[in-house]
């Protein structure tokens, strides 16, 4: 039951500004498509230097294009001489002309271009990465090769489109010491001893992804075959020495999840899924079917933080990788979708209570940062060329913003919301607005408010308050003040809890709180044991609140 509130003190509401579109600095031409990459590599024991031949099948959309830019850190002085060195570039045998600076490589064509036309680019390099993949020593000593891309550092070693809004099919294929195996995208084609010392291996993904989700990973690896999903197999990868606990470590839940986000949002696209151990990052690693976690996370112990990340980052096979945000300036669309996903598979796994527990835990961490950056925006004007793309923010309030915003329109249309979304723009890009259209679509609410105000809008809700019960009129007096600086306004809406004497369970209502201070009247024939804010944690917001009596305050 809905009851009229009464503004005590009237400000005026902050005016929210028209949903903006951002757009970082990287140079977009979206008159080019590249439809895939041929990656060939060879690696050695003997020296940290690597030898490519990138073939590039490319897509002109428009005629009389006449450049191709690409992104490849050159090498240089400032990087101790590491970076690539390209030594030709060619197109059906004819060498192309090419200039290399500013870790930027721009091909010249011998011609301009036709309207729709398509053209194979091979670009032969070498060089010793100064990032992007890491040559070095596992936790036990032992030499491997494993990627890290995120967010722009593909460009470190292969010759890329490095943002977001360019996907393309892939293949891998590596000659390495035979002592190795090698993991990395999609379905393994070939594996084939050239001679006694030396193997090629070859992995070919049909999927097309963005630059940072290309994955490599060559070790001497324990390989397990755990089971399948949908047809696709589920596989473990970990250092030989951590064989028993890894496989321990991985057996669950990577089927149940797949299950779950399958069910809930859309098909799984990849061609199979693998959880592989590597020291090139700390947690997890969403790389497209061939997930990275740390080392440090193997211990045959099944902790609840591996089931979290494992969790997390198959939640990005949907979001970030099938669905990948258009610029940096939409990352939350990647890290708070996998973050409240990883809540949602927690709730139909767990329970309520583990999903509580964890919007607790990101209410506390989205507060903590927002104290140190009251202003920072979800969705921004970013890119890493000028830093870093996301924080904490972009993780757990964005998850409480895919939260309230569950809360609002119900599970149904949330739901439906989501799937409409994934069907959409599956394997290719969209932005928050697309987002806020289906999710419209979904509830027949427009949700341009809310948007502006929890995406487009810095700050945070501090509320202070206070109840008291009136025996003679039997209401509940409730007041309540937004305390948070005063350029920041929010119109919410925050249920109120009475639990009644005797009574285990509130009875609930809802209030709309649109101005700086509010009263509420909520009709109780006692008095109430209890007045609690938010009983059912929906609400984004912290608060004092506290009873008063005509004589004293006193904390509840």
């Amino acid at each position: 039951m809905r009851f009229r509130l009464k503004l005590v003190l009237l400000l005026p509401l902050l005016c929210f500004q028209a949903l903006s579109t951002y757009a970082d600095n990287y140079p977009k031409n979206l008159n080019i498509d590249i439809l895939h990459y041929t990656f060939e590599l060879k690696l050695s024991d003997a020296t940290d230097e690597i030898w490519g031949v990138t073939t590039i099948r490319v897509l002109f959309k428009k005629e009389g294009i006449d450049k191709l830019r690409l992104d490849l850190v050159k090498a240089n002085e400032a990087l101790q001489g590491k970076g690539m060195t390209v030594e030709s570039i060619m197109q059906q045998g004819k060498a192309l002309a090419y200039s290399h600076a500013n870790n930027v490589l721009w091909i010249s064509l011998p011609q301009p271009s036709h309207a729709n036309s398509e053209s194979q680019l091979v670009i032969t390099y070498h060089g010793i990465p100064a990032d992007g993949l890491r040559i070095g020593s596992t936790k036990y000593g032992d030499r491997s090769f494993f990627n890290e891309n995120w967010p722009n550092r593909a460009r470190h070693w292969l010759p890329t489109v490095d943002h977001p809004y360019e996907k393309a099919s892939s293949e891998f294929v590596v000659t390495a010491p035979a002592h190795y195996q090698v993991v990395s995208n999609g379905l393994l084609m070939e594996e084939t001893n050239l001679d006694a010392s030396t193997k090629l291996t070859h992995w070919k993904q049909a999927v097309p992804v963005s630059s940072w989700l290309y994955v490599l990973g060559v070790a001497e690896f324990a390989v397990q075959y755990v089971g399948w999903f949908e047809g696709k197999s589920i596989q473990t990868w970990v250092y030989n020495k951590d064989r028993e606990a890894g496989f321990y470590d991985f057996a669950e839940p990577t089927k149940q999840a797949l299950g779950f986000f399958s069910d809930y949002v859309g098909p799984y696209v990849y061609e199979k899924i693998a959880n592989v151990e590597t020291p090139s990052v700390k947690g997890g690693m969403e790389t497209s079917s061939a997930i990275f976690y740390g080392e440090e996370l193997v211990d045959g112990k099944r902790s609840t933080r591996l089931r979290n990340v494992v969790i997390h980052e198959l939640a990005h096979q949907w979001f970030g990788n099938a669905v990948t945000e258009s610029s940096w300036d939409d990352a939350w669309l990647s890290e708070g979708f996998a973050t409240y996903f990883t809540m949602l598979f927690i709730e139909h796994a767990y329970g309520r209570a583990e999903l509580l527990s964890q919007l607790q835990a990101a209410k506390k961490t989205t507060y903590a940062n927002l104290a140190k950056d009251p202003g920072y925006t979800i969705v921004a004007d970013r890119s890493p060329e000028l830093g870093p793309v996301t924080n904490a923010l972009t993780y757990q309030k964005g998850a409480w913003i895919l939260h309230m915003l569950r809360n609002l329109l119900g599970d149904t249309a949330f739901q439906t919301g989501i799937q409409d979304y994934y069907q959409r723009f599956i394997n290719g890009h969209a932005t928050t607005t697309d987002f806020r259209l289906a999710m419209e679509r979904a509830s027949g609410k427009d949700l341009i408010k809310f948007f502006d105000q929890w995406l487009y809008q810095g700050g945070y809700i501090a509320l202070k308050g206070s109840w008291t019960y009136d025996p003679g009129s039997k209401l509940v007096k409730i007041t309540l003040q937004q305390t948070q600086p005063s350029n920041y306004v929010f119109d919410f809406s925050i249920e109120v809890g009475c639990y009644k004497a005797g009574e285990l369970l509130p009875s609930i209502t809802k209030h709309p709180v649109n101005a700086r201070t509010i009263e509420i009247a909520i009709p109780a024939a006692t008095k109430p044991e209890k007045i609690e804010l938010d009983p059912q944690m929906g609400l984004l917001a912290t608060w004092e609140f506290v009873e008063t009596t005509p004589s004293n305050t006193k904390k509840k």
